[in-house]
């Protein structure tokens, strides 16, 4: 089965009794955006808890958020008994918010069978499907093998000498007043402003008010506001979160090649190491 990389949760409810299917939970505990979810105490039935805030990370990385190894991510994805012919569909309860992140993950983790669910928790919500409390559930071990892709990961080196050789068009996802350096960054001791050369679209440009993706055509149109043509391009925010949701809105518009700097402000704003405009 070919999946997209959005599916709408009345395409989620038809196919439920999939017995390949695995549909994971990435809603977050806190957000450096002030969202607030209208719901945390349920999920929807049969969800396994995809856990980036303490399972999936690097925990040896001094840098939030950061993905973690390919054997730490084949271990902790048998846990949750995914498979190598899982279908997977990822959700969280803020629309889309950190749902991206978790499809980015298992994309450079070479899985292509993965979605986001447009909309999320309260889409499905809305239409009266089934949920259920959120309890610890024990899962059969699967044989999910990671096949790390390094084409869709950047670091700071290559951003580095981006700068000068400008092969990549550089997407920041933060707010207007953080890119443009006009208010402090949420993390302390974090300088402001953005990477040179970078440009500006705020993640919630991409969504709706109801937390959906826009249409691919209003996704075209944004993106089109940039001389882009056949560029690479590489996206970047605060910690490797909100990015992800901009590169998903672009997996579903445009041909381009696509990255993510994983390190982000959190490791690009550093006092003093990197280059920074305003």
């Amino acid at each position: 089965m070919k999946i997209e990389p959005l599916v709408s949760v009345a395409w989620l409810f038809k196919n439920i009794e999939n017995p390949n299917l695995i549909i994971l939970d990435a809603s977050p505990k806190e957000n450096k955006s002030n969202l607030i979810p209208k719901y945390t105490d349920i999920r929807i039935k049969g969800a396994r808890m995809f856990d980036m805030e303490t399972t999936f990370l690097d925990k040896k990385s001094a840098i939030p958020n950061m993905i973690p190894s390919e054997e730490v991510f084949t271990k902790k994805c048998r846990v949750l008994g995914i498979n190598n012919e899982s279908i997977i569909v990822v959700y969280d309860n803020l629309g889309i918010y950190t749902s991206p992140r978790a499809w980015w993950m298992f994309r450079v983790m070479g899985h292509k069978k993965v979605a986001v669910l447009n909309g999320g928790l309260d889409a499905w919500m809305k239409e009266d499907f089934p949920v259920e409390s959120i309890s610890e559930i024990t899962n059969n071990k699967g044989n999910f093998k990671a096949n790390y892709q390094p084409n869709l990961v950047k670091d700071s080196s290559f951003l580095v000498n981006n700068i000068k050789q400008k092969t990549h068009l550089v997407i920041d996802a933060r707010s207007v007043d953080r890119y443009e350096g006009n208010v402090p960054e949420p993390r302390e001791n974090m300088a402001s402003g953005h990477i040179p050369n970078s440009l500006n679209l705020h993640f919630k440009n991409v969504l709706d008010n109801d937390g959906k993706m826009k249409s691919k055509n209003e996704l075209l149109t944004i993106f089109q506001q940039f001389t882009i043509k056949n560029q690479p391009l590489i996206f970047t925010c605060g910690s490797g979160v909100t990015a992800s949701i901009l590169l998903l809105a672009s997996e579903i518009a445009l041909e381009n090649n696509k990255s993510l700097y994983d390190g982000s402000w959190a490791e690009w704003g550093q006092l003093g190491k990197f280059p920074i405009e305003n």
